[in-house]
């Protein structure tokens, strides 16, 4: 026996399940073993047939699962799912054979406490657009060059680390308050309220920046706060609000006059107008240091001019050159040949034409054809067919023809043929 041969299994020893049979094991085992359970997940692919049952997934970061809830269990949820939304649901694992895939049969739907904020959010957020908070017809300029800034948020966090280290870097020239405030839990909408407020006591003040890093949505819940969203709708001073990453909306991203992503984003729109100004500067002095450097350009240019013409006189090149010339002459000889060939061709059917022409049957029928042309065309030429075709003949009362206007006199007796009669006439003038 060789090595392969002992690895091979052998179907005499082994069951050979149908699918089926495996599939109806599965769901024993599942159904048996795991039975009914909670689940806690995000909602995704919903599809609501007519029938009345709900199709969706419960995914999280690790994975997702199919889920069914039937009409009926349907009709007794106080919240059905919805895309985006956070759930609990109750139910049992099942096995749906014909296509071994496994499911939950949902019972029971309830939203998690991150979706219950999240409902929450979307109503408030309804009403205060409806109230024009959000409008940006309302909002206000932010300033290019702010030179004195109110940062409310917390002194030890990380944001106001990030917002300062962002200015210094980009070389902004200016002064940054920070008004201490908590920005997180039930005691940060009152505290940011009062920091705002302070901010406006302050002189000269060119701009309000209030925000965190980022955060759960229970973690930036103090930026929803409504109160606190007002007063940055009505604030004087133009705001900018700098919450979370940039997957993360709060309200105060909508009320304040610009939204940044982060603090650090912040920053840098603080510090645009004083790193554009620091630019026109240094594109100045680098227009000093191209005019020095053209013209050594241009002398690099006329190098490089010359050394294109020494190596097209190189013996390479003439060779490649001949070769050239070698392949177009080739070329014309192959057209003049084919030139050739083509006007002995013409030739050759032209001395065909001829002897057929030659033939006496061919000579009488061309002969004949001659001879019906000439009768039909001295049949159109005829008096008669040119009555037909609309025009009449004008004689004298002796028949001649009269062909001039002038050869006719008043009181003149004269005759017109048409093609199907003729007419006297008398002319009166």
């Amino acid at each position: 026996m060789d090595a392969t041969s002992r690895f091979e299994p052998d179907l005499e020893s082994e069951r050979v399940w149908s699918v089926g049979e495996l599939n109806g094991r599965i769901k024993r085992l599942l159904e048996g073993e795991i039975g009914n359970c909670w689940v806690r997940g995000e909602v995704s692919n919903l599809r609501r047939q007519a029938s009345g049952h709900n199709y969706f997934s419960l995914k999280d970061q690790e994975g997702q699962v199919r889920a069914v809830l039937f009409r009926g269990d349907a009709s007794r949820q106080e919240t059905l799912p919805e895309d985006g939304a956070q759930v609990l649901v109750f139910g049992e694992i099942s096995v749906y054979e014909p296509q071994g895939s496994y499911q939950i049969i949902v019972r029971h739907v309830m939203l998690d406490g991150a979706g219950q904020l999240r409902v929450e959010f979307e109503r408030l957020k309804r009403k205060l657009a409806e109230e024009g908070l959000f409008d940006d017809d309302r909002k206000r300029h932010i300033p290019d060059m702010p030179r004195r800034i109110a940062f409310v948020t917390s002194p030890t966090g990380a944001a106001v680390k990030d917002f300062i280290s962002v200015l210094r870097r980009r070389g902004w020239r200016g002064e940054v308050i920070v008004v201490p405030s908590k920005v997180q839990g039930n005691e940060a909408p009152v505290e940011l309220l009062e920091g705002l407020r302070i901010s406006l006591e302050l002189k000269d003040l060119d701009l309000v920046v209030i925000g965190r890093g980022g955060g759960s949505v229970e973690d930036l819940w103090a930026f929803n706060d409504e109160t606190l969203i007002r007063e940055i709708a009505a604030c004087p001073v133009p705001v900018i609000s700098a919450v979370g990453h940039q997957i993360d909306f709060v309200l105060s991203d909508f009320a304040a006059d610009l939204r940044a992503e982060t603090p650090s984003a912040a920053a840098e729109i603080v510090s645009n107008g004083f790193l554009k100004a620091d630019e026109r500067c240094r594109r100045c002095a680098d227009g000093l240091d191209s005019a020095l450097h053209r013209g050594l350009d241009e002398r690099r240019s006329e190098m490089r001019w010359l050394a294109d013409k020494i190596r097209a006189a190189s013996p390479a090149a003439k060779v490649e050159n001949l070769s050239l010339r070698v392949d177009d002459l080739g070329n014309r000889l192959a057209n003049c040949l084919r030139d050739a060939s083509s006007l002995a061709r013409k030739r050759l059917s032209a001395w065909e034409t001829r002897f057929a022409l030659a033939d006496p049957g061919n000579r009488l029928r061309l002969e004949r054809a001659k001879i019906e042309g000439v009768e039909k065309r001295l049949r159109n030429g005829s008096l008669e067919s040119t009555l037909r075709r609309g025009f009449a003949l004008v004689s004298d009362a002796d028949g001649r023809p009269v062909a001039r206007r002038k050869a006719l006199k008043s009181g003149q007796e004269a005759r017109i043929r048409f093609s199907d009669g003729e007419v006297e006439t008398r002319i009166l003038e």
